[in-house]
Order: C-alpha cells, then sequence, then structure tokens
C-alpha cells in the first residue's frame, strides 16, 4: 500500500516505531523503556526524520508486535517503522518496504550440551522447535526432506518459548537465527547448559522494515543509514549491543560484528540477494 509517511508524521506529529521483544535487537528492559540496536538506529532515523520536516517535538510512540502483526502493522499504517530482525527477502519486498541491513545472521540451532547433537544429521528421528511464522520453517523442512531425517517440527508463539522447549525437554534442538541463540543462552539461568551448534542454513539480512511505494521516506531511511555507516556511528552502535554488557540483565552476547557486516559497510545498499 503507497502512502505519504513523512506527511503522516507531519499531520500527528509523532512517529510510530513496531516492535518485538527480540533482544539485544528491541525489548523493553527493567524500566519499562524500549531499547535495543534496532532500536537506536531507528531513534537515529527518527531524529533525522525530526530535522527534515522541521518539528522539534516529534514524538516517538512504540507499538508492540509479534512475528504475526508485524507486517500488518507496516502495511495498514499502523507503525512507521519495524525495528527489530526482520529478514529481508524478495518474497516479503513485495509486500514492504526494507533499507540498508544492519545484520546479517545464519540459522543454526541451540541444544543441550550434553545432548550429543553436533550438526543437523544428529537430529535424526528428533523433535525439532521452530517460532510460528519464521523464515525458519521452509529451512527445517527442506533439509528433512533432503537428508530424510524424520523431524518432528513443533512451534512455539515466540522466540522464548520455543527456547523453554529445549530447557523443559519438549523438543531436542531449537533453529532459529545464531544471534536470537546467542541472546537467548546468555539470558539462561545456565548459559553453560546450552550450546549453539550445526552448520549455517542459510544468511538472513536484517533490514528495517517500512511502507512499500513511498520513495520520499525510503529515501530518507536509507541516506540516513548510510550517514551513520559512513561517519563510524554505526558500528559505535554495534559495539554497544554485542561487545558490551548492555544487553537483557545487562549480559555480553561477545559477538563481534561477522566478516559479512563489516565487508557490506564497504559499500552499503538494500540491494540484497536471495
Amino acid at each position: 500500500m503507497a502512502g505519504d509517511t513523512l506527511a503522516k508524521i507531519r499531520e500527528s506529529q509523532s512517529i510510530t516505531i513496531a516492535y518485538r521483544e527480540i533482544p539485544p535487537f528491541s525489548f523493553t528492559n527493567e524500566d519499562r523503556h524500549v531499547v535495543g540496536y534496532a532500536i537506536d538506529l531507528c531513534l537515529k532515523i527518527a531524529d533525522a526524520v525530526k530535522r527534515e520536516l522541521k518539528l522539534p517535538e516529534l514524538k516517538v510512540r512504540y507499538l508492540a508486535a509479534d512475528t504475526s502483526t508485524r507486517f500488518p502493522s507496516i502495511i495498514e499504517g499502523k507503525a512507521d517503522l519495524e525495528c527489530g530482525s526482520t529478514t529481508n527477502n524478495a518474497e516479503r519486498r513485495t509486500r514492504v518496504g526494507f533499507t540498508i541491513p544492519h545484520f546479517f545472521s545464519g540459522v543454526r540451532m541451540v541444544v543441550k550440551t550434553d545432548s550429543g547433537i553436533k550438526n543437523w544429521p544428529d537430529l535424526k528421528d528428533k523433535t525439532i522447535v521452530v517460532t510460528k511464522n519464521t523464515t525458519t520453517t521452509d529451512l527445517i523442512n527442506g533439509r528433512n526432506n533432503v537428508r530424510a531425517l524424520n523431524i518432528k517440527l513443533v512451534e512455539g508463539r515466540d522466540d522464548k518459548e520455543s527456547f523453554s522447549f529445549v530447557e523443559q525437554g519438549k523438543a531436542d534442538a531449537y533453529a532459529m537465527d545464531d544471534v536470537v541463540l546467542y541472546s537467548m543462552r546468555s539470558n539462561a539461568t545456565s548459559p553453560d547448559a546450552f550450546a549453539v551448534v550445526g552448520d549455517p542454513l542459510s544468511i538472513e539480512p536484517y533490514s528495517l522494515m517500512f511502507r512499500k511505494g513511498d520513495p520520499a521516506f525510503k529515501k530518507l531511511v536509507d541516506h540516513e543509514m548510510a550517514r551513520l555507516i559512513h561517519e563510524g556511528e554505526f558500528k559505535k552502535i554495534y559495539a554497544y549491543w554485542f561487545t558490551q554488557p548492555n544487553g537483557p540483565n545487562h549480559t555480553n552476547m561477545k559477538m563481534p560484528m561477522s566478516y559479512l557486516l563489516r565487508d557490506s559497510l564497504a559499500y552499503p545498499s538494500d540491494k540484497i540477494f536471495d
């Protein structure tokens, strides 16, 4: 649905950010504030909108979403930006717009350390959980069909529930983007009881999402993302969330920037491979 997001923002004197509870990208902290890596990037974009529209009192509003409601929130105009860990792919680009990727993740799995599971073939005849309405489901089904692993696939409502399936022994493995798995692991009661294993099944480029067919807003968003990259602010924001103890419960992800993301910053583009 095409629209004039800047006109909408000017009229309402506010910009609405949709977010999911998906640390460290976006989450509600102990003070009930919405924070995170993607949120910091979106707040920079909100500042750029404030400058462009000359609205010094621009309000930033937040809309809680989940894997099922994040796309309708943008398409139906309930939010202006979706700031989290949404994968940018060809199918989704037919429905929504994306900017320059802010992260590249690989789909792996988290298991109990003593499970004996090291890679995907070890899942034969076992149960694996995925989060509902994520791109991981098709990847696991594809691997299952090719390797005839006889995997039983179950779904969690969200990432927290999916991880709890492994904690409680309801599933042998939880497949998801590795950064989500590391975050879940770092916040577990006993992090060393879990391990992230398996060859990456795919590379998932995460991008901030907005309405499709709005070139003026897209130009502003892309320009601000490029500015953050070229002036070094992007790397500082990344380091704050991934290599310092600023995550939920002040945990340190200990996750330096990947070579793929670092190399992409030399020539930032919203043109994504599929």
